[in-house]
């Protein structure tokens, strides 16, 4: 358990129905989760998908800092 209660309110899924997924990198183009995130977000834990927006978030910060 959380000390402030994050970790335990279910996030919602970052899919935004722009479902490409980039061949170079197979990352999808519209919600930066990779097929195996995208696929366990239906039986994950709420811990877990905290952790895969965690890396959402992080492949968006670094790629708005490539371009």
């Amino acid at each position: 358990m959380s000390r402030n209660g994050v970790d335990e309110i279910e996030p919602t899924s970052p899919c935004n129905r722009i479902c490409t997924i980039d061949s170079a990198s197979a990352i999808c183009l519209g919600c930066a989760r990779t097929l195996d995130e995208i696929a366990a977000w239906p039986s994950a834990s709420t811990a877990q998908k905290h952790a895969i927006l965690a890396r959402v978030a992080q492949r968006q910060s670094v790629s708005s800092r490539s371009t």
